[in-house]
């Protein structure tokens, strides 16, 4: 039998990965023919998820004192994190002694890190915040404009919150369509200010053939092999823009390209 020397993903040839495979090619450990395995996916979970933070408040007279509103991850010098801007609360009672923190650390140790949040970027509902505290391990981020239609990445956050006590959950999507975040309305009454505001600043996001929850936003969309960071999830604000018209949330999630956060953080000299 002769084996040609094709060239296969990655630059490697047919007949090395042929070789490396024991001659199994779809019990590889690459990337099968429709995209939705890879072996890399356990490692870069092990290794990204100290970087996967919870966001919420903390009042000490409160029962619980804490209070979990979404998902986050650590960026830059490891003292910054990004997260959706309508996860960040807006209403917090500085008389009552509440404040803004971040969870870090597995739920043992859980510790409640104080944060601030230094810039926002309200038209893609993007949030930086600063953390108190020893860094903590940064996320590399990659290239929004470089994802296609089709390929698979994972998310890693909280997507039910404190219910299911404090511990990332992982899920894999593929990038269904590069859609805009608003839709015009067949309907004048379906209108509403939001939607009017986006509506004249449109910009695409990426859809995922993925089920992720309120919990879930803030979540970083990751490459499943290297863990570069490629969007934010996003429960919330796209829905309300694509889905008004159905009265129960549907499987699909969405998410914002990375670039926009690369933006804000250039704007905010952060250094990633």
């Amino acid at each position: 039998m002769v084996i040609k020397r094709a060239m296969y993903k990655g630059g490697k040839t047919l007949l090395s990965v042929l070789l490396g495979c024991g001659l199994g090619l779809f019990s590889c450990g690459v990337y099968a023919a429709n995209g939705l395995e890879s072996t890399q996916l356990p490692t870069t979970v092990e290794r990204i998820k100290s970087s996967i933070v919870a966001i919420g408040t903390s009042l000490p007279t409160r029962r619980p004192p804490n209070r979990f509103v979404g998902t986050g991850f650590v960026v830059g010098d490891g003292t910054y994190v990004l997260t959706n801007a309508h996860v960040v609360p807006r209403n917090i009672s500085s008389e009552q002694k509440e404040i803004l923190v971040v969870f870090a650390g597995e739920v043992s140790g859980a510790g409640a890190r104080t944060a601030t949040l230094v810039a926002d970027d309200p038209a893609h509902d993007i949030s930086l915040l600063k953390i108190a505290g020893a860094p903590l391990p940064a996320l590399k981020l990659g290239d929004s404009d470089r994802v296609r239609e089709g390929e698979v990445y994972a998310f890693t956050g909280f997507p039910m919150g404190m219910i299911l006590g404090f511990h990332p959950a992982t899920h894999r999507g593929m990038i269904s369509a590069l859609t805009p975040i608003v839709e015009p309305q067949e309907a004048g009454q379906q209108l509403d200010p939001k939607l009017i505001k986006r509506l004249r600043a449109p910009f695409d996001v990426f859809q995922l053939d993925a089920t992720a929850y309120p919990g879930n936003s803030g979540s970083p969309l990751y490459h499943p092999d290297t863990g570069a960071v490629v969007a934010i999830l996003n429960m919330v604000f796209i829905k309300e823009s694509k889905e008004t018209v159905l009265e129960k949330p549907s499987g699909i999630a969405y998410a914002i390209p990375i670039n926009f956060a690369v933006d804000l953080l250039r704007k905010a000299d952060v250094k990633f």
